[in-house]
């Protein structure tokens, strides 16, 4: 995974800086999104690595409609099919999508709370999280009842642990210490 990551990071980067420069933050998201699920089909994965595939075709399989051959996407497409690189196509569009966080001045914040959150409740915290990291907030939540009570906050910097079982386990090591 972590190869996986180093790898990807450059492809990333330069996909950010040419869609930036370009003013199509969005687009570039959506058609990255679309080739990183159809790099992750197992079908096609096994496709990126066999040299009987050329990488026009394997271009051609990742492009989303819409988008021109000759179109830049399709051009970085291009680079990363002559690498063999197609297959960290899913960790370029998840580091894409952090780079254009960051300059969106928005944070991707996972909230996992014992029950699940209602609207006003998102909100709130939504609110308390901006006025703290001065950025527009983007929750991402899900429910682990082994919490028991509480929520614990990552915002991928720092990670915050309101959580019931968290304080038990503080309270555990300080008795133990």
């Amino acid at each position: 995974m972590a190869q996986a990551i180093t790898l990807a990071r450059p492809y990333a980067r330069a996909a950010f800086e040419v869609a930036h420069s370009a003013g199509s933050l969005a687009a570039w998201s959506q058609a990255l999104a679309f080739a990183a699920e159809v790099a992750k089909d197992s079908r096609v994965a096994d496709l990126g690595t066999d040299p009987r595939v050329l990488p026009v075709q394997l271009v051609a399989l990742h492009l989303p409609t819409g988008i021109a051959a000759d179109a830049p996407f399709a051009q970085f497409l291009g680079e990363m099919a002559e690498q063999r690189r197609m297959a960290l196509l899913p960790e370029v569009a998840e580091l894409y999508e952090s780079f254009k966080r960051e300059s969106e001045s928005q944070l991707l914040v996972k909230v996992t709370s014992a029950m699940a959150l209602d609207a006003a409740q998102a909100e709130q915290l939504k609110v308390s999280l901006k006025r703290r990291f001065k950025r527009e907030i983007e929750l991402e939540t899900r429910v682990d009842a082994s919490l028991l009570a509480g929520v614990v906050i990552d915002t991928g910097a720092e990670v915050i642990d309101g959580s019931a079982r968290g304080r038990l386990a503080k309270l555990a090591t300080a008795l133990s210490h």
